[in-house]
Order: structure tokens, then sequence, then C-alpha cells
């Protein structure tokens, strides 16, 4: 995908920052390059090679998961001015 610095100040354009033509000719130079990385990464036979979730072979260590604090909800709600069904109510603040 070839790209002209028309195209990036309508980029800069949409996303409303102010950019002028020795910046825009830098990053077209910037933004080709990666496009050209992620054409030749496309590029690859990846079949047969299962997805990694990470780089490292890592394993998540685990703990029990067991309940270390009592349930206060309704030690907490008895001290709220205003709750129904377990809810909380506030304020409207956004219309």
């Amino acid at each position: 995908m070839a790209l002209t610095t028309e195209d990036i100040k309508r980029i800069a354009y949409l996303a409303r920052i102010e950019i002028n033509e020795q910046e825009a000719a830098s990053t077209l130079t910037k933004l080709s390059g990666i496009l050209g990385l992620i054409e030749q990464m496309q590029a690859v036979d990846t079949t047969g090679i299962v997805p990694m979730s990470h780089s490292q072979e890592l394993e998540q260590r685990l703990r029990e998961d067991v309940v270390t604090q009592i349930n206060q909800r309704e030690t907490f709600q008895a001290i709220a001015p205003l709750t129904d069904s377990g809810l909380y109510l506030v304020p409207k603040v956004i219309e």
C-alpha cells in the first residue's frame, strides 16, 4: 500500500493533529517503513505454526480460590442513603 503526503495530511486532519510539510514527509517515510515491514511479515508462510500467547514458555502461578473476607454488603448498605434490591441508588449525573 503506497501512501502519499496528502494521505498523511488527511490522517493528521482526522486525528486533529497539526502537521507541516516537513513533518508530513518524515511521517510518510516512517509509516511507509512500518507498512513495508507488515507486508514482509504477512508474506511468511505460517502454516502449521501454533499461535502463542507469550513469547516465552511461562506458566501462571496459581493459588487456591479461597474466600478471605466475609460478605458485608448488608452492613455497608445499612448506612447508605438509598438502596434498592442490593444496589446503591445515586443521583443522575448525565442527562
